[in-house]
């Protein structure tokens, strides 16, 4: 699925060359291991706009990071990059992707959509409910 190529401009020459590396990936999976503070959002973010820049429906494209500040972050920093068409891109959480998607095929594996998810301490509360 791609669409028409937005016009983009990206300063890929303000990257170190691993990070251009990174940004300019022909295809595939790509995995970024760097250090706190070394510009793995940056490149991240560089790289999502490549793609857009290159066609790529950005509802084809998932961004997942561990923390909603983060995925918030994410998006912001792709929409300087490529506007609102980063609105349809799915940044999300690792927990709020696999919720998202457990819904979506929740009848299919004999759940209801509505289902809820408890951590440990409420599955502790449960039990000492339940042994009360």
């Amino acid at each position: 699925m791609t669409e028409h190529k937005p016009n983009i401009s990206l300063d890929i020459a303000s990257l170190n060359p691993d990070q251009q590396d990174a940004v300019l990936h022909p295809s595939g999976p790509l995995l970024v291991v760097a250090g706190a503070g070394s510009g793995k959002t940056r490149v991240l973010t560089h790289r999502v706009a490549h793609l857009i820049s290159q066609g790529t429906h950005p509802m084809r494209i998932l961004a997942i990071t561990f923390t909603n500040k983060a995925a918030g972050e994410m998006r912001e920093r792709v929409e300087a990059l490529v506007g609102k068409v980063a609105e349809r891109m799915w940044v999300s959480t690792f927990h709020a992707a696999c919720v998202r998607i457990l819904r979506m095929q929740a009848e299919q594996i004999g759940f209801p959509k509505t289902f809820s998810i408890y951590d440990q301490s409420d599955s502790k509360e449960i039990d000492r409910l339940r042994d009360s």
